[in-house]
């Protein structure tokens, strides 16, 4: 699947760019089925909203029990003062999950192509688990800004292992929130980890303080069917959509099986549904 020059990029840089891993069709059949999922999805007197700026505070029971669940997150500019939405439902919602790989048959399907299997074999994996994913909508004008960050913080493993597959399901430019990466920022090691909390809740632990160097970040402007694979320890980020186009994507992340997945990881799941491989 990947050439000698493609796993060179990605140890150098830490991101890899794949153009039309996804066909038109598959791409289309999954933003279908997401549509399919917000239109049967009914929001509670509670609802739970998605923030990279307060995430402590946002992370609710709702969010906690999402491990193997799927569950429905909206932006944080959706409600008015009054706490009525701005814009419908299906324009409000930030983001799709965290199990629809192993939940929903159309995703599971897309999930666990062979071409994809055959990309996590080449990346080194042995026994690849399937532990997240997330549809992303970045909804028109409101779409929220994902702060730099790590998926190891959220997926940390001893020895690290996380890796992220992001899809386009749209094109992605600097206009509706692309990602931003900083090239070989994931050679400086694991800045924190986001935990369980004791007292209930999350918490972020710290390990490294220094800032991002954010001047480093480039753009990964990708069209439709484009897979940007992800090194857990890569620095990336979106900014806020305020295009009057969406920027959907669909992501999944994967662990080595014989890593140690910490018990205070806030992702966790029943007994009754563990962690999965293609």
């Amino acid at each position: 699947m990947l050439t000698d020059p493609q796993k060179a990029g990605y140890e150098t840089d830490g991101f890899l760019v794949i153009e039309n891993f996804a066909s038109e069709r598959e791409c289309n059949r999954l933003r279908a089925r997401a549509a399919e999922l917000v239109a049967g999805f009914y929001p509670s007197s509670s609802v739970s909203i998605f923030s990279t700026h307060e995430q402590t505070r946002t992370s609710d029971d709702y969010f906690l029990s999402s491990g193997d669940s799927i569950r429905f997150f909206f932006e944080e500019k959706a409600f008015d003062p009054q706490g009525a939405l701005r814009h419908s439902t299906e324009q409000s919602i930030n983001k799709i999950g965290h199990a629809l790989h192993d939940l929903d048959p159309v995703f599971d399907k897309f999930s666990r192509v062979e071409k994809l299997r055959e990309l996590v074999y080449d990346l080194g994996y042995k026994q690849p688990l399937l532990v997240q994913s997330m549809y992303i909508f970045k909804q028109p004008n409101i779409g929220g800004e994902v702060i730099c960050h790590q998926d190891a913080t959220f997926l940390y493993t001893e020895p690290m292992s996380a890796t992220g597959f992001w899809f386009a399901l749209e094109d992605a430019t600097r206009e509706n929130g692309c990602l931003w990466a900083i090239p070989g920022g994931h050679r400086a090691g694991l800045k924190s980890r986001f935990l369980r909390a004791s007292s209930g809740g999350t918490c972020f632990s710290v390990l490294d303080s220094t800032g991002w160097p954010l001047d480093q970040l480039v753009p990964l402007e990708v069209t439709k069917g484009t897979l940007i694979v992800l090194h857990g320890l890569l620095p990336h980020m979106s900014l806020t959509n305020r295009s009057t186009k969406s920027r959907h994507a669909y992501t999944l992340h994967v662990i080595e099986r014989d890593c140690d997945y910490p018990a205070d990881n806030w992702l966790q799941r029943g007994p009754g549904m563990p962690f999965r491989s293609f």
